[in-house]
């Protein structure tokens, strides 16, 4: 059958017959060239043939819109414009600062053309009790989007002032569940290692409590950033010669690398691909534009 050729425009030929893929990324067309060309072929065909055109070239619009748009960007969770919540202890408090975690997510998404906020809330000292009973004040009141949830390691290193397992269970259950119902989405963010030795009693004994935080996250279906495994992970890379702390200050709180360690572990969760990653971590070594507040 013969092919009826449109008039001609300055980007290419279309012809009736339809577009593949490849004549579309060939020709390039834009959504407002294709609408030149609609025009164009209404006053050209017979009306019984104009239904086919308008459904052909919408066809054509729409898939060079997909091809020319930023997929891997579409696969991140956070959106422009959106707010996160940090609900944290003295590791989130901290993440805040300028080399922080906090910031450094804010900053990966902005290199990966993200503007977005963040709602740090991060107390030192907090356990599971204290974040439940500020939530409403400090995270939901500020009607954030996302909400990450960093807590467990005061909960099991302040020993006897701390919060048995069962307790905590209810508290971060309500937290979420709480947050949920107010529309604010969840990420979990397994507690980092109390000491840098993962056999030591406190580490033992917050596995415990992140295997429950791994279940719940499953069982809210949460995103999830377990922390604590590539914690453990980065410790066990370096090697039993390494001296010193690796990712903390004092075998609990953050120093640079750690927050960068965290700030990955956060945004891979969000869904950054690994080039995205990289991109993230790159802008980390340039001076900052703001702070995470």
């Amino acid at each position: 059958m013969t092919q009826k050729v449109l008039p001609s425009s300055p980007r290419g030929q279309i012809t009736s017959k339809g577009l593949g893929r490849a004549e579309v990324l060939k020709t390039r067309v834009t959504p407002i060239a294709a609408g030149s060309i609609l025009l164009a072929s209404m006053s050209l065909l017979p009306l019984q043939r104009l239904s086919g055109m308008v459904a052909t070239l919408t066809s054509a619009v729409l898939l060079t819109t997909l091809v020319n748009r930023p997929i891997e960007a579409a696969s991140i969770a956070v959106k422009e414009g959106q707010k996160i919540g940090f609900m944290g202890d003295s590791i989130t408090q901290a993440g805040a600062e300028p080399q922080g975690y906090v910031t450094l997510v804010i900053r990966g998404l902005e290199a990966n053309g993200i503007q977005a906020t963040a709602v740090p809330a991060g107390i030192s000292g907090h356990k599971s009790n204290q974040m439940l009973e500020r939530l409403d004040r400090d995270v939901l009141s500020k009607k954030p989007d996302w909400m990450t949830l960093s807590c467990g390691v005061n909960d099991v290193w302040h020993g006897a002032n701390g919060i048995p397992l069962d307790a905590y269970k209810k508290n971060i259950t309500e937290i979420v569940e709480k947050s949920q119902a107010a529309g604010v989405k969840v990420m979990i963010l397994t507690s980092t290692m109390i000491g840098e030795d993962a056999p030591n009693s406190n580490n033992q004994k917050l596995a415990t409590y992140n295997d429950f935080l791994r279940d719940l996250a499953k069982k809210k279906k949460c995103r999830l950033a377990d922390l604590n495994a590539d914690m453990q992970a980065a410790i066990t890379k370096a090697g039993p010669d390494h001296k010193g702390n690796l990712l903390t200050s004092d075998g609990v709180h953050m120093n640079p690398e750690g927050n960068r360690m965290m700030a990955t572990g956060v945004l891979k969760a969000f869904g950054l691909s690994a080039k995205q990653l990289k991109k993230a971590q790159d802008s980390w070594s340039k001076p900052a534009t703001a702070t995470a507040h």
